[in-house]
């Protein structure tokens, strides 16, 4: 991460990372087995026999509450429908609710999903015991409530509970959110954009923001949303039976965001580290950059792709058993690293809560290690497409000016010409550029003619290589278009001819050169060119 950040950090605004998209289930422990269920009805609720109609009662009552929830307080619930994102159809309740800075349940989504229960079945022989009923898991559809929490800590997030014995919850969090709220508290200015930050008034502030995030402000706050809208218990079966819930991690994504400065870089640094990253991200490397050794029985996904999802944007990933490391950009100046996995086993890592700080080191050391790697991909000599953009016509206002190729013999004496021209202070007209141009290569006129001359000043106006001295039909070279002429005749005379007369001519004996760098330089330059033409050969 450092070298990356030193090699572009003229480039890059700030730079922080942060939890994104954290899900975590929490268990009702003591009911989530068949021999818990068995206790908590025959000896805490007192029911002799355990039939469905008792596991019923608790869904109704349940159902039957929520309904009631709803209903007092004014809250939207509706079945969600297929095809509708729910976070698109509740933004308008949730945007409502931080105008008017207020807290508590904006939305109830119900939906039909598959999840634990229990099955209750009578034994297919007798037995000594007339009451004894097969206990067992199972997995059956049935309605889940998506409560959508606009909460004072942890902001917006998600909370989906099963209306079906153990009741088991999933909750949806996002890091972004619960920093926006520190940032708002502490009265510090920032600019955010769907799930990430342009712009912050305090660097260090928002990264001590992302860094406050821990294991137990999030357990208090979902213990505290699960007691208000979870299934309701009495006192007495509470101080018989530990209905306290156990939180494990099942999804979790870490980020590194680098917001540049200007637009145009991201999009170069983007698209050839997508390109070297699916040349140079081998399997081995992928193993190296996820801190595991690669072997055999290698179980799961190991490849790169780039993939384009909906919105149209590009996203480099490479899949490393049941995580991900994602790489895009957005917004022409935000380029995300992200790790996200769905199994926390893959690097070693407990599921628990109370590991995410462990969880947060180990993800920032491997998209640290991520970026090391493509920062010295990007430490080389990139495609620039100059002489492809000049070869291909433009258009200035109902004019339409040919393609500038560097082949072109009678630009390249041009711009040899034109370069000259630092003795003429108001540059020069065309009948002088013409006479110069005819004496320097001894040309006839009949060769070249003056209209000819003015043909080629128009194609060079029209690139934006040559500018006229105010209304003077007098002209001289803009810096761009001194740039380009270097290039050209540099290339021209100065490395292709000398390179290209050894290739094809006559190659020195580089036993007797002559002691000279420029000469040496031309000598490790044919070298190199063979180098690669037998690479090239061999691919």
């Amino acid at each position: 991460m450092e070298l990356f950040t030193q090699l572009f950090g003229h480039l890059l605004a700030f730079v922080y990372h942060c939890f994104a998209r954290i899900v975590i289930h929490g268990y009702l422990t003591r009911l989530s087995r068949p021999e818990h269920v068995v206790y908590f009805f025959h000896e805490v609720i007192g029911a002799p026999v355990i039939t469905k109609e008792i596991l019923s009662e608790r869904t109704n009552r349940y159902q039957n509450w929520v309904e009631a929830f709803a209903r007092n307080r004014r809250i939207p619930i509706e079945w969600a429908e297929k095809g509708i994102r729910k976070e698109d159809f509740v933004r308008r309740w949730q945007r409502r609710m931080v105008r008017n800075n207020a807290y508590g349940v904006y939305f109830i989504f119900k939906s039909l999903e598959v999840g634990p229960t229990f099955r209750i079945t009578v034994p297919k022989y007798p037995t000594k015991d007339p009451n004894y009923r097969i206990v067992a898991n199972q997995r059956s559809r049935f309605t889940h409530y998506y409560f959508y929490i606009h909460d004072e800590v942890l902001g917006p997030f998600v909370m989906c509970m099963g209306s079906f014995f153990p009741f088991k919850a999933t909750y949806y969090l996002n890091g972004h959110s619960f920093m926006e709220h520190q940032l708002s508290r502490a009265e510090i200015s920032f600019r955010k954009d769907d799930n990430a930050f342009l712009a912050v008034g305090d660097v260090a502030a928002l990264q001590a923001a992302a860094d406050k995030l821990s294991p137990k402000i999030i357990r208090n706050r979902l213990d505290y949303w699960t007691f208000v809208l979870g299934p309701k218990f009495s006192a007495k079966e509470r101080k018989q039976v530990k209905l306290s819930r156990t939180y494990a991690i099942s999804q979790v994504e870490y980020c590194f965001n680098f917001v540049f400065k200007r637009n145009f870089p991201i999009h170069k640094l983007f698209e050839r580290g997508c390109e070297l990253g699916l040349w140079r991200l081998t399997a081995h490397r992928i193993a190296e950059v996820f801190g595991t050794r690669l072997q055999r029985n290698h179980r799961g996904k190991l490849s790169t792709v780039i993939d384009q999802i909906e919105h149209g944007h590009h996203v480099f990933r490479a899949y490393f058993r049941d995580a991900v490391l994602r790489q895009y950009e957005k917004f022409s100046m935000f380029l995300r690293n992200e790790l996200c996995s769905n199994n926390l086993y893959d690097f070693g890592l407990k599921k628990g809560l109370d590991h995410l700080d462990e969880v947060r080191q180990r993800f920032k050391t491997i998209i640290s290690r991520f970026a090391g790697f493509q920062a010295q991909w990007l430490n080389v000599h990139t495609d620039f497409p100059l002489l492809q953009r000049m070869a291909l016509p433009v258009t200035v206002g109902s004019v339409r000016h040919p393609g500038i190729k560097i082949h072109d013999t009678r630009i390249i004496r041009l711009l040899e010409v034109l370069l000259h021209a630092g003795t003429h202070v108001g540059g020069w007209t065309a009948r002088e550029i013409h006479q110069a141009v005819l004496s320097t290569f001894h040309l006839s006129a009949d060769a070249y003619g003056l209209n000819q001359l003015r043909y080629d000043l128009r194609k060079l106006k029209g690139h934006g290589l040559l500018e006229r001295d105010g209304t003077r039909y007098a002209y001289l070279l803009t810096p761009k278009g001194v740039q380009v002429a270097l290039l050209f005749l540099f290339f021209h005379k100065r490395l292709c001819g000398p390179l290209a007369n050894s290739r094809f001519h006559h190659r020195p004996d580089p036993q007797h050169r002559p002691d000279s760098r420029l000469e040496a330089a031309y000598h490790r330059a044919d070298e190199a060119i063979e180098k690669v033409v037998d690479l090239l050969a061999a691919a």
